[in-house]
């Protein structure tokens, strides 16, 4: 396997594993602004069933303009009926370097008001937290990214690089996925040196920060069908042949079965530097693995926690269930859904076969739905990762920065397979925020720092040299 030395050699500034922000800082007009642009998108309904995401991208669209972009720099490109896609250019006077992209996406995932103690789609502000769909995923980096070049232009800095701004639409799951659509048709819009996006993050852990983790790759997302068939009959009359004890066992042996452990560079990487920031027991276990990926033991350990186990294997889970027809008839049909987060190295086709073997059972079938799309480890430029390792050193002194794998999904994946190298950073330190959950929600202070991380990192990644 090929290794990837600059993975390795990410270790940063001190081994402290509870480097913390200074005292916040008093806000500034900028800090009030992505705080009125955050609060406009997420009271803008982006959701599949009702929502729009061109009214979202409109609305973002009549701020750049109103803070002087001119018409030719700012579009809005509808690729749907209520799609839309946010594509903007601060340029350089004279630009040297190919673009920086910093992308986001638009659109959230559903959200029942009955299952929310706050309304889903209001502004909250409350307890110094920012409440409503969409603040952690991914509105506030849409925020974010679009009150940066608002800065970026008011005090005119000596770019030597255009920066774009892409806020899109469907990542999560829509039919009109805006990066693929972009790609296909507007690629002249988007083609940049490398990307910056969600799927990086800090880690926090009972308020002490432990390191701020870059994505340098993601898994593959692949769901399975799975049914069960039956002749059904009258519930008086019941058999042990029964559509839904069938897959009910299926389910239960995919909810026991733990995939292999397959470490790749990235994930090697992670566990090698995180092994000395967490507890002394996961630590060690930590090691051990990274020595020697089959030592289950160690594994055992590793994974008692969930974000650590999903780093280690591919997962599959249990995610969607229907059965039956009627109360008093035996069910006829019984179907799940199983979804699967693959590792990049990793075949769906396999994954498959296996879901097949650890079920055992020829009345109930396996199919996939569509293929995964691939995803590609690409190391971290060295220009990139010297910025990064220098203002998470400014802002959060002796904080390591770490290499991590996404075990969610973003388009960052689709960029990399067209050509452009995309990361996740953002210098968040959100701990719990509930993305795809009710009371969806993020720090104050927490965004505030990591709009001032995204200034710093970008205008570093492109001052314009005076000889």
């Amino acid at each position: 396997m090929k290794r990837f030395p600059i993975l390795l050699a990410l270790v940063v500034f001190a081994a402290q594993a509870t480097a913390q922000a200074p005292a916040p800082r008093q806000l500034t007009k900028w800090d009030r602004l992505a705080h009125d642009i955050l609060k406009e998108l997420v009271e803008i309904n982006t959701s599949e069933s009702v929502g729009s995401t061109a009214q979202a991208a409109k609305a973002m669209a009549a701020r750049l303009k109103a803070a002087g972009f001119p018409d030719s720099d700012v579009v809005v490109l509808e690729n749907a009926p209520r799609k839309g896609n946010l594509v903007a250019r601060l340029r350089a006077r004279t630009a040297t370097r190919k673009p920086i992209l910093l992308l986001s996406h638009i659109d959230v995932v559903e959200a029942k008001p009955e299952d929310w103690t706050l309304a889903p789609f209001k502004f909250t502000e409350k307890d110094s937290t920012f409440f409503g769909r969409g603040t952690s995923d991914n509105k506030d980096d849409a925020a974010i990214d679009i009150a940066l070049i608002i800065r970026l232009k008011t005090e005119g800095f000596a770019l030597d690089r255009d920066i774009i701004v892409a806020a899109t639409t469907d990542e999560e799951g829509g039919p009109a996925n805006g990066v693929s659509w972009l790609i296909a048709s507007h690629p002249e819009l988007i083609q940049a040196e490398y990307g910056l996006n969600e799927g990086g993050s800090g880690r926090v852990k009972e308020g002490k920060k432990l390191s701020h983790d870059v994505q340098l790759a993601e898994k593959k997302v692949l769901n399975f069908t799975l049914t069960s068939i039956n002749p059904g009959g009258h519930s008086s009359r019941p058999i042990k042949d029964n559509a839904i004890t069938h897959l009910s066992a299926a389910l239960v042996k995919i909810g026991a079965f733990d995939f292999p452990v397959h470490l790749n560079d990235v994930t090697r990487a992670y566990f090698s530097q995180s092994a000395a920031l967490v507890d002394a027991d996961i630590g060690v276990a930590m090691k051990a693995l990274v020595a020697n990926p089959l030592d289950a033991k160690a594994a055992a350990v590793v994974s008692t926690d969930a974000s650590y186990n999903s780093q280690l294997r591919t997962t599959c889970v249990a995610t969607m269930l229907a059965g039956g027809h009627a109360s008093n008839a035996l069910p006829q049909r019984a179907t799940a859904t199983v979804n699967c987060r693959i590792l990049p190295d990793e075949d769906g086709a396999e994954i498959e076969r296996t879901l097949v073997r650890v079920i055992d059972d020829a009345k109930v079938t396996v199919s996939p739905s569509g293929t995964p799309r691939n995803t590609k480890i690409i190391p971290l430029p060295a220009e990139l990762r010297t910025h990064i390792e220098r203002v998470t050193g400014e802002l959060w002194p002796g904080l390591p920065v770490i290499p991590t794998m996404g075990t969610g999904a973003t388009d960052g994946s689709r960029l990399r397979n067209a050509g452009i190298p995309t990361f996740g950073v953002a210098g968040q330190f959100y701990g719990e925020s509930y993305a795809h959950g009710m009371n969806e929600r993020i720090p104050e202070q927490a965004f505030y720092d990591s709009f001032e991380f995204m200034y710093r990192l970008v205008t570093g990644l492109s001052r314009k040299v005076v000889p």
